[in-house]
């Protein structure tokens, strides 16, 4: 099997290589492909890669290219996980809507929208090359926004597509922690989009565990849930993905963000130590060395996931990021769904994908986050049927203005972006959607290309 990772000189990719590794001998994983471009930080990313792999006694080759075809060329599996515009453009989508007085959160709202029109081209791109190159394999994205860029991909035909969240599958890991079963024990009843969703069912031998998890403090205190009040969780009745905060506590979320760094601003920060001390550490001469000072890294950015995501409004004890619950977060994922579709054994996980009639009220061709069967045969949506109506207003609304966004960024058309973000809960007014639109196209202009006017 080859495993090409675009995106692989990302900060996070050793994480990813780490994992595979471990699985690789069941997997029967021969090539890992790291493909980034020329600037990323592929040659020292790539040297932690290779120490990772002789560490491990692993017999699996770790490559590297700065062509795509290369990487795709025979890949089996293909897991995008890039950043189009690097930190610095997620810290402009931050600080513009910020200013414009909206969240700029890179997956909500306006900040999902500016990293949208500049992930949609890139990944499109990708994919069809992969027709080229790789007409056979699955791709697994992880750029953000998830949703809106698998719903892109379907859109443009793409059929082998799923796009892979580490947060959809909260619900399962925790109650997989609280009951002292492995993660595959618990059969969690999840619906809705990428960072809207909700598990209202978890089935531990035939029996639903979440009441009685939802009803002890401890439960909601040491996971996700503790980003919300005990009373707005138990009202739903519901495990709440931890990204809903930005809706439930919008001014509050707000008022906390306007206050300090920006989460890129804090990434950023903690990149650009990072490079200069592994260079220090003497990543291509002592990579063991310099391994130490990665994870120590790694540490510090997880510490502070969503670290001022609470009711209070103050900047609370930071929110272990869900990397941290199996120490391997997305990568664990996409390498159980790989074991899967590759014959190993079935599994159930939560993943977006198309709908295909699971959810009513919401189209076939929608693609939603929900959990799904995945064997060697594919992957298979759960059938949920209808929404609670509270939940369903807010899963239709946000929908609603994904299927507008995606048909704004491939027609190029700034009307209908503007509208669509009208559409948005956390932007909601013209006056604040147009000049989010004019901004974002400016400051996003090399990499958005040229557009009509609204």
């Amino acid at each position: 099997m080859k495993l090409a990772l675009i995106g692989g000189g990302g900060v996070r990719a050793p994480l990813f290589v780490q994992s595979a590794l471990r699985r690789a001998k069941a997997l029967g994983l021969d090539e890992l492909c790291l493909m980034d471009l020329p600037e990323s930080g592929l040659e020292t990313f790539g040297a932690l890669a290779v120490e990772l792999a002789r560490q491990q006694g692993s017999p699996t080759r770790i490559t590297m290219t700065t062509d795509s075809r290369q990487a795709l060329t025979g890949a089996d599996f293909v897991i995008t996980t890039i950043r189009p515009g690097g930190i610095e453009g997620r810290i402009t989508d931050e600080r513009i809507a910020l200013d414009i007085g909206v969240l700029g959160q890179e997956t909500t709202g306006a900040g999902g929208f500016a990293m949208a029109l500049r992930s949609i081209p890139v990944i499109l791109d990708y994919a069809r090359q992969m027709a080229e190159y790789c007409p056979d394999a699955w791709l697994m994205n992880f750029t953000n926004p998830a949703g809106l860029v698998t719903q892109a991909l379907h859109d443009a035909g793409f059929v082998k597509v799923i796009g892979i969240c580490d947060s959809a599958n909260g619900a399962q890991r925790a109650l997989a922690r609280w009951f002292d079963v492995p993660d595959q024990a618990i059969d969690a009843d999840l619906f809705g989009l990428n960072h809207l969703s909700f598990t209202r069912r978890a089935l531990l031998n035939g029996r639903d565990v979440l009441p009685e998890a939802l009803a002890d403090d401890r439960f909601l205190d040491t996971t996700a849930q503790r980003v919300f009040a005990h009373d707005v969780v138990r009202r739903q009745g519901m495990w709440l993905n931890e990204y809903l905060y930005y809706f439930y506590y919008a001014e509050k979320a707000l008022q906390s963000l306007q206050s300090g760094k920006t989460r890129g601003e804090e990434i950023k920060a903690l990149n650009d130590r990072l490079l200069p001390d592994l260079q220090a550490a003497g990543v291509t001469q002592d990579p063991a060395r310099a391994l130490d000072v990665y994870f120590n890294y790694e540490h510090r950015r997880s510490a502070g996931y969503m670290a001022k995501a609470n009711q209070s409004g103050s900047i609370a004890a930071p929110t272990v990021h869900p990397a941290a619950d199996d120490g391997e977060g997305y990568a664990g994922v996409a390498l159980g769904i790989i074991g899967a579709l590759a014959g190993g054994a079935p599994i159930r996980s939560g993943l977006n994908t198309r709908n295909n009639g699971a959810i009513t009220g919401l189209r076939d061709e929608d693609v939603v986050e929900i959990t799904c069967r995945i064997d060697s045969d594919g992957v298979h949506p759960q059938h949920v049927g209808e929404m609670p109506q509270m939940q369903a207003a807010l899963v239709q609304t946000i929908k609603t203005y994904e299927r507008m966004t995606v048909a704004a960024i491939r027609d190029s058309d700034r009307s209908l972006a503007v509208d669509a973000l009208v559409v948005h809960p956390l932007v909601q007014s013209y006056s604040r959607a147009q000049p989010l639109v004019e901004r974002y196209l400016s400051a996003h202009a090399a990499h958005v290309g040229e557009w009509g006017r609204a």
